[in-house]
This record gives structure tokens, sequence and C-alpha cells, in this order.
């Protein structure tokens, strides 16, 4: 059935082309100059739609397909030149057609009269501006369904944002951030009715005399600008909706805007036991708000680590059950012209049940560990900042930010472990806890002194507080040389208090010599200073109701850690034909010192760190980078303190006070094409990390039970990948083809007695996949497709390899008037190698929506997971063992819901 299914749409997609005839020729301004990137539109003259459009290459020419049977508006545009217009009648037998067109120039339009003509992309220089209306069908709901039609643009299941390849950086509506230009909370909120044009702005820079300076290619922003009718006016939606599945379901959600040109406020909230998490835990960690390493190509690796307890995270949002509650609100303000304030507010408070069982292998000797995991879950995080831009002229920026992070997370754990072919059965209590504290300070100056000398200082300042808590009730005592564990009759009660407290300053003044238009000297003096405090003990609670405190120096930490870098950059920027190149080298002196149990320790280095960027220029939008940095990494206060410290049940972890940092080498080589002309995307790269003298973990073995130590190894590290993306749009269809492969070879120190012994361990990984997706102005609209993954993991030895090959159909049909269906399958066929694991599931959901036209009442009826399926599957890989997991997902959904759009 799966077959016959994808060669009817391949058919049909394929009987829409034999269907159409071809549309060529060139456009040239009045002296004969052929006009690249003019833009090309076919409108139906019965009603006025869109039929297809083109964007001419840089010999003014231009191609596109068209429905035979049907009379037509053609009309050429360019900016600043008067439009041109033939109108053509395609009988059904009719060969393909050439026409010629000639723009002259228009008063009125450089007055600033806009075009008559909507044109669906417009290019000037690095900003792309595409017209929302010429690339949707009217059935688009937020701001992602927009962007997936847009070429050249795609978001992830994630909400991400990708252009061309790269990561969109920052979102902003009207020009003014949204949430810090946080894009899932933009694609997922962001009402699609409101969007008129989306303009894709590439090598962003905020700062107006930086642009240029230094390598923003990777650098992209989207602006969303909104039809008329949303300005000044608050709109947004309010949606509630009830539903059953195995218990009562609810769902409340509503979203507010407000645009003017002075003042901006977003508000959203929701409340849902569904599984719809618009702001996770795993967001919070990852969310900036706009706080950036202010040395990214300074060539040092230093960062503030968490506490490493290993909080569970939910599956593609799925876990066995998941309620949340969630509000966030945005705001913008120009107090005066030269003065701008803005601020946000998030708060979520999501409670997960998880469900999983799990097969781990170690690589030591290849025992088998089965545990099965029943968990509950309480995530409250919080965060706000404020943020003010003063800028009186054109020479001076002031930049001022402070952002607060303030989360309390909870786990309680319920473990059945089973090992050495199952005669080592141990249940196990695990509670977690942590109320991390954080708050990030930011001041940045920026000063012209003249065209050929301008100044920039950065300075950010992040103090952060964790006091993470665990506890474990196991009924085998654990590592029984280390602990000294009391014999109690309702097991071993095991507790460990830890806090972190730390300080880190970054701090450093650019110096930019502008020679030509052609090159630049940009000179760096600055430094990375860190402090940090580390307290930690283990006891053990008996059941009488006493307490067994451990003195053992081993198993207490008092610790203080001092890490500084101070720095010396010096970067040259010049460009010659099509290359630009800026090689680098930076001079660092780094200093360590820690005291603990009494004793100081400290040590220094100095290291020449070199880098080099180049970009090949092909032509406007094809081109080729390399990008080579040598990095000395160094670790935080975790891999210093000497004292043991519990991460789990079966896993203790000491640090080592004469830990030195790692050296590596990256390499990134990438090809970008992106052609408007065929509406062709090509992006491809080679990624190869060596990393020498690498900070390694030292482990002992006991059966299941693990003791860790930091060293750096001799060995050498490596790992290489490559990913490669096309898409062509084919009329309304557009074919999607993307591969991702990935290569390591890590090397595990293993206890051999009094010695240690090398297990090296490889993995590698395979991901492709291709789609086919239509964009009809038609009631059906499509999108087919198949994912393969294969990850091999080859342990000390012992190799294993796992497939999950995923074919899926997403269809959405309009029918009646006002009726809306929609649906997603997607099959599951998950095996191994060895034929041990597999598992079939499908993930069903479907809903149908109702709304008159110009009606701002929506009504839904929704359903997930209709199938029931019960679990999903993963797995993953570390240097000492390799993991599959079957994790268990709410069971079928059925809700109602009424959404009313103001």
């Amino acid at each position: 059935m799966k077959q016959i299914t994808l060669i009817f749409l391949l058919l049909f997609s394929g009987s829409l082309v034999a269907q159409s005839i071809k549309i060529s020729g060139s456009v040239k301004d009045s002296l004969g100059n052929p006009l690249e990137l003019a833009n090309i539109i076919a409108n139906t003259t019965a009603d006025g739609n869109l039929e297809n459009y083109a964007i001419t290459n840089p010999d003014g020419e231009y191609s596109f397909r068209v429905s035979a049977g049907a009379e037509y508006k053609l009309v050429a545009s360019f900016l600043g030149l008067k439009p041109s217009e033939k109108t053509i009648n395609i009988p059904e037998d009719s060969e393909d057609l050439s026409f010629d067109f000639t723009l002259f120039s228009n008063e009125s339009e450089l007055e600033g009269v806009e075009l008559v003509y909507e044109m669906p992309v417009t290019i000037k220089g690095d900003t792309i501006v595409y017209n929302a209306d010429s690339f949707t069908n009217g059935t688009e709901r937020k701001l992602g369904d927009v962007l997936k039609k847009l070429p050249g643009v795609e978001v992830t299941d994630d909400g991400e944002i990708e252009v061309e390849g790269k990561k969109v950086g920052k979102v902003m509506v009207e020009g003014k951030d949204f949430f810090d230009g946080d894009s899932k909370l933009a694609t997922k909120n962001i009402p699609a009715d409101a969007v008129s044009k989306v303009e894709v702005l590439r090598n962003h820079n905020d700062v107006g005399q930086m642009r240029g300076l230094g390598n923003d290619q990777d650098n992209v922003a989207i602006n969303i600008k909104l039809k008329e009718g949303k300005k000044n006016f608050w709109f947004g939606e309010l949606e509630g909706g009830l539903g059953d599945g195995e218990k009562t379901r609810y769902l409340g959600a509503a979203k507010l805007f407000y645009y003017s040109p002075k003042t901006s406020i977003n508000l959203i909230g929701n409340a849902n036991n569904t599984g719809d998490v618009p702001f996770t835990f795993r967001d919070y960690f990852n969310f900036t708000g706009g706080f950036s390493n202010i040395n990214q190509r300074g060539g040092t690796n230093f960062r503030i680590n968490d506490s490493g307890l290993g909080f569970l995270i939910t599956q593609n949002n799925r876990a066995n059950e998941i309620e949340t509650t969630f509000g966030a609100a945005n705001f913008s303000q120009e107090l005066q012209d030269d003065w701008d304030v803005s601020g946000f507010a998030i708060f979520s408070d999501n409670k997960t049940d998880f469900l999983q069982k799990s097969v781990r292998t170690y690589v030591r000797d290849g025992i088998e560990e089965t545990t099965d995991d029943r968990s509950e879950q309480t995530n409250r995080l919080g965060m706000i900042k404020l943020s003010t831009v003063y800028k009186p002229n054109l020479n001076f920026q002031l930049d001022y930010d402070v952002l607060a992070k303030q989360s309390k997370q909870e786990e309680y754990s319920d473990v059945l472990s089973v090992f050495s072919n199952g005669a080592v059965v141990n249940p196990i209590e695990e509670n977690k806890e942590n109320d991390p504290f954080s708050i990030n300070q930011n001041l940045n100056i920026y000063y012209t002194l003249n065209p050929k000398n301008i100044f920039a200082g950065y300075v950010q300042h992040l103090y952060q507080k964790e006091d993470p808590f665990y506890n474990a009730l196991v009924q085998i005592q654990p590592f029984a040389g280390i602990l000294p564990l009391e014999n109690d009759p309702n097991g071993f009660d095991v507790n460990q208090q830890k806090t972190i407290e730390s300080h880190k300053l970054d701090a450093k003044v650019d110096y930019y010599y502008v020679i030509n238009k052609k090159s630049n000297l940009n000179l760096t003096l600055g430094s990375t200073l860190s402090h940090q405090n580390f307290d930690s003990s283990i006891f053990q609670r008996l059941s009488g109701g006493g307490q067994n405190d451990f003195t053992q120096e081993d198993l207490r930490n008092e610790v203080s850690y001092n890490f500084t870098d101070l720095f010396l950059g010096a970067h040259y920027k010049f460009k010659t034909g099509l290359f630009t190149f800026t090689p680098g080298v930076t001079l660092h002196h780094y200093r360590l010192k820690n005291q603990q149990n009494g004793i100081d320790d400290s040590n220094s280095k100095t290291l020449v760190l070199p880098d080099l960027f180049t970009i090949v220029e092909l032509k406007k939008s094809e081109n080729i980078r390399l990008d080579y940095q040598m990095t000395a990494e160094y670790t935080d206060v975790n891999n210093f303190a000497e004292g043991y410290v519990f991460n789990n049940y079966n896993r203790l972890f000491r640090g080592n006070r004469d830990l030195e940092n790692a050296i590596y080498h990256t390499v990134n080589l990438s090809y970008f094409n992106f052609n408007m002309f065929n509406f062709t995307n090509i992006f491809g790269g080679i990624n190869y990390s060596r990393k020498i003298d690498a900070i390694k973990t030292f482990t002992t073995f006991d059966q299941i039970n693990q003791v860790s130590s930091p060293i750096n190894s001799n060995f050498v590290d490596e790992s290489l990948s490559g990913s490669g993306r096309f898409q062509k749009t084919f009329r309304k269809i557009k074919a999607n083809l993307r591969a991702t492969v990935s290569y390591s070879k890590l090397n595990s120190l293993i206890s051999n007695g009094s010695e240690f012994e090398n297990a090296e361990s490889e993995n590698f990984s395979q991901n492709y996949q291709a789609s086919l997706e239509s964009n009809f102005k038609i009631p059906l609209n499509f999108e087919i497709g198949y994912n393969r993954m294969i990850n091999n993991y080859n342990n000390g030895g012992r190799d294993n390899t796992f497939y999950t090959d995923k074919p899926f159909v997403n269809a959405q049909v309009d029918f009646l008037k006002g009726f809306t269906f929609e649906a997603d399958w997607s099959y599951y066929n998950y095996t191994n190698k060895a034929n041990t694991v597999s598992n079939e599931y499908s993930f069903v959901g479907a809903s149908l929506y109702y709304q008159q036209k110009d009606s701002s009442w929506e009504f839904r009826l929704n359903g997930t997971n209709l199938l029931d399926v019960e679990s999903l599957n993963n797995d993953s890989f570390t240097e000492n063992f390799n993991t599959t997991s079957q994790y268990f997902v709410q069971p079928r959904i059925l809700m109602a819901s009424v959404k009313y759009n103001l």
C-alpha cells in the first residue's frame, strides 16, 4: 500500500509538469543591459491568482512553466524601473513560448511610490524580501507554516529556522526583537494571517558601524513585516478545548500582540495536559537571551557547566504523561529617538512522567544491564531580562542587558536494575533536586573616531549558584571499598549535598583600522576571569532516624578555583578577486589556581593559537568557505574537585587537581549555492576535529559500578562529519534531499589492575531523507517522504548496529465551504543487526477545522496518537557503553476546541 501511494503521488506530480508549457525570455533596461534579479510573474486573468514566477539570472534570462488552456498576464518588474505587462492566451496544444521585456525608468517609483504589482521576491544586497501571499495558499496557521513555503527557508521539527543552510540567530517583528530573537517562540506563536513580508537579512550585524569589519557570513536574521490591519491594533487569538483519553484532557491558550512605530507588546499563555510543551527545560538551558560568547574566535573554550545530575529529557516532547503551564511577555519601547528599552519575562511549569526500559552494554567486559525506570519530574523555571540601547549619533552606541534566570527541578525515579545475566537484581529509588540561579550582565560600547578608526568594548559578567541534592536508596551496597556504609534493614540510603558558586568576567577591547574598502586590521586585548567555590559532602541516613556522616577527606569537597586568561590578538581581513581572507593569531597567557584540603596548586602557560577564515564568492549566491581554528580547552571546577561525588546510583566521579588543557584543531569546508533562476538550493559541508591531550575520563569498573576521574590522554580523538542538502522547486512541487554522516573515534581509559588500558570506540551514524511536498491553491496538498537512520557502535571490539526506517505522509484537504482536514502518518521500523531488538509502530494524527470565510471563530476536532502506540525507541553512544531504550508515550487523545481570532 505504501509503494502504491508513493507511485501515485509521483505520477500525479509528474502529470502536472506534463500538462504545462515553458515560458522563457530576457529582461533588459532601455540601454539593452541585462537586468539580474528582475521579477517576472504570471497571474491568471480569470481570478488574478499567482500561477508562477521567475527571477532573472546574471544574463537577464528567465524561465518558468504555467498550465496550458488559460489566459495569463505577465508582468516584469525591477526596483527603480517601470513594470512591463503582456497578456497571453495559451491553448491546450500550445508549444513553448518566448517573451522579452524592456523596462524603462519610472519617476514615481524613484520617489517611493509603491508598485501596483507585488513582486514575490525582491533581492537587494544582502537582503531578500519575500511577499508572503505569493507563496501561501491560505491554510497556514502559524509563522512556521509560512516560512516552510519560502524558497531557501526551512523550519526544523523543534521550530528553529534555517536559511540557506544556516541557523537563524534572530527573529524580529517590525524591526523589534521577538523575545530576543528566539525562533521557536516565533514560529509556533505568531499568526500566519498577520504576516505580510518576510525579510531575510544575511551577513547581519545589529551595530551599523561594525558591518563588514568582521566575518558575519553566518549571521542570519529574519524580520517579519505585518499587514496594515495588524499595526496599531491588538491582534492574536484565544483558544480553549476539552478532550478525553485515559483521563480528561484540557487546553487553554492566549496569544496577544500589539505593534506601533514606537511600541511593541507580545503576550503568550498556554496550559494543557496534551503533551504540547511551548518551552522545555532544554529550551531554558539553551536560551541565551541574546548573550553570546564575546570572544568566539579567540581560541579559548572555557565555560561554566551545570550540576551534572542527568535529569531526564523528553523524546520529541513525547513522554508517558506531560502537563504544562506557560506564560511569556515581551515589550519594546522607543523612549526617545536615540534611546530604546526592551525586555521579556518567561515562566514555565512542566510536570512529566517517564516510563522507559533500557539495555546498556558496557565496553569493559560486555556486561548488559537492563533497567525499568519510572520517573516523575517537575520543572519550574522563570527568567526576566531588561535591555537598553542608546545611540545619540552614527558614531556612538551603548548597549546594556541584564538577564536573571531561576529554576527548580525535581525528579523521583523508581529503577529496577538487572545485570550479570539476571543474577543480580537491584531495586533503586532516586531523588534529584536542583535550584540554580544566575544573573548575566552585558555592557557594549561602540565608538567610531573617524572612518578609518573604530573601537568596540565589551564587558560581560555571570554569577551562577547551584545547590543540587542527590539521594539514592539501594538494596545492594554500592562502592563497598569507597563508601563506609552501615548495614540497614531498609537498604542503603545514600545522600549528597553540593553547592557550586561561580563568577565569570569577560572583557575585551577591539580596535579596527580600515585600510581601504577591501581590507582592515583588527587588534584585540582582553581577558577572562573566573572564580568558583565548590562544596560537597556524602552521608547516609539510617532507618532509626540517625545519620552517618562521612568525614573522610576523599568523600568531601571544599574547593576554591580560579581561571585567568589574558590575551592579545590580531586579525587581518583583505579581499582579492573572488577571495576574502581573514588570517589571525592570538597570544594567550593562562593561569590556574585551586585550593583544596589545605593545599594550593597553581600553574601557568602561554600559548599562540592561530585561526583562518576564507570565503570564495563564486557568485552573489554561490560560495565556498574554509574555516580553521586551533582551540585550547579548559575545564571548570567540577573536574578539579578531588573528593568523590555521585553522578547517579552506579557512577562515582572525582576530579584531578593536576589536570591540564586540551588542544583541538577544527576544520570546516562548506559549499553553498542558492539559485533563484532555477529555484535550486544546494548546501554541503565537511567538518573535521582532532583533539590532542584530550581531557578523558579514566574509569574503573566493578560489574556495572563505575568510578571515573579526568586525565589528559595521550591518545588522539578524531571526528569527521559531512552533511548535504538539495532542494528544488518544480512549479508547485518542492523536492528535498538531505544526508548527514558522522564518524568519531574515541578512546576510553579503563582500569586494568594497577594500570590502565585503552579501549577504542567508534561511532558511525548515517541519516538520509527524501521528500516531496506540494503548495497548490487547489484543495489538496501533501508531503510524502522517507527517512533512514543507521547507527553503528563499535565499543572495544563489540559491534552493534541499529536501523530506523521511517516513511511519512502529511496531507491537507479543503472541502465544502470552510472545512479543512489535516492528517499525518509516520511509520517506524526499529531493529538492530543482531535481530535482538525490534519494534514497529506508527504515529497518526488528524484534525478537522471549520471556519467560515471572514469569521473570527474557528472550531476544531483533533486526535493524536490515533493508533494508541505505547512506546518509541532510540539509541545512544558513549565512550564506556551504548544504550538502546524504549520510551512509553501518551495514549490516544481526542480533543474539541474553539479558537477566537482577535
